[in-house]
């Protein structure tokens, strides 16, 4: 039968192992897309017109490679999660916060 301190060391080389695994493990690397490629990869498939007057606008994150344009995913994946827009509730709620702290002088 085997002991308590067998038991432990099992787990203990149990869980290196896993740690070891986890380490060894390749970093994610990061993907380019085209204009083609992030019409595809958007949830709304945009027209191609349509990134471009994004592009025009500054509305989303693009690097510029001679007439080329290209696109990072990991920049494209945060430009998409940030677009959420506040309530008509939350932004009256927001402003009569901001004049509040401006009557009791803390801005």
């Amino acid at each position: 039968m085997p002991s308590k301190l067998d038991i432990l060391e099992d787990k203990v080389n149990h869980l290196v192992a896993l740690v070891e695994k986890l380490t060894a493990q390749e970093p994610v690397t990061d993907e380019w897309f085209d204009v083609d490629g992030l019409c595809a990869y958007h949830p709304d498939k945009p027209a191609r017109k349509t990134v471009y007057d994004w592009v025009t606008l500054r509305r989303v994150p693009y690097h510029k490679d001679g007439k080329r344009l290209r696109f990072l995913k990991s920049e494209i994946d945060a430009w998409l999660s940030g677009g959420y827009h506040k309530t008509e509730d939350e932004m009256q709620d927001a402003a009569v916060d901001y004049i509040n702290m401006r009557r009791e002088g803390r801005l």
